[in-house]
């Protein structure tokens, strides 16, 4: 059986997106982020199953820190023929 990484995406402030890429590539392959929209300050993370609970609470600190305004999980964009659009539902 294959394993694909879990999705999200999240909204994040804009001027700190260099502080959370920093932050996910200092903690050893946690998640892989990348901006998929930077008009809407998008960013999606790739995250293996077995790592999920550690980037969760490392994604609450952020929030917490004003660097992450929301996120949300979503279907990995990857995998699905038709894919959502890339948004984040009103929280």
């Amino acid at each position: 059986m294959k394993k694909y990484s879990e999705y999200y995406i999240a909204h994040v402030n804009i001027s700190k997106t260099w502080f959370i890429g920093g932050i996910f590539r200092n903690e050893d392959n946690l998640a892989f982020e990348r901006t998929i929209d930077g008009q809407n300050e998008l960013l999606e993370f790739f995250v293996t199953r077995d790592l999920e609970q550690t980037f969760l609470a490392l994604m609450d600190d952020l929030k917490a820190g004003g660097y992450i305004i929301s996120w949300e999980k979503k279907p990995n964009r990857y995998l699905d023929t038709s894919p959502e659009p890339l948004t984040l539902s009103e929280n």
